[in-house]
């Protein structure tokens, strides 16, 4: 069993800073690339950012010079720290793992529950 749960969110002021978590536990072999999207009310879910597991990042145009992405392998976490942050980024943030149980086992992607994050004053 493989579970995936994101943490720290919460209600920020506009310019303010908060730093989601995500932790893979359970059956783990290995961990391919992880990634942040997220969901504001009334719009599809969208991508934030992704993480390799070499350390190589991708990140939406708009939260680009604001967000970081990165992760700790031997704790099989990842993390997004969010700066300067915007009404306009209120969603819920969700993240996924690519994640193989066993040596040579199939790649499933896994889910978080998702954290909600609300920036307003």
């Amino acid at each position: 069993q493989v579970e995936v749960a994101e943490s720290g969110g919460g209600l920020v002021q506009p310019g303010g800073s908060l730093r989601l978590s995500c932790t893979a536990s359970g059956t783990i072999y290995s961990i391919y690339a992880m990634g942040w999207y997220r969901q504001a009310p009334g719009k599809q879910r969208e991508l934030v950012a992704t993480i390799t597991s070499g350390g190589i990042t991708n990140y939406a145009d708009s939260v680009k010079g604001r967000f970081t992405i990165s992760r700790d392998n031997a704790k099989n976490t990842m993390y997004l720290q969010m700066n300067s942050l915007k009404p306009e980024d209120t969603a819920v943030y969700y993240c996924n793992s690519d994640i193989v149980k066993s040596y040579s086992g199939p790649t499933f992607r896994y889910w978080g529950q998702g954290s909600q994050v609300t920036v307003s004053s």
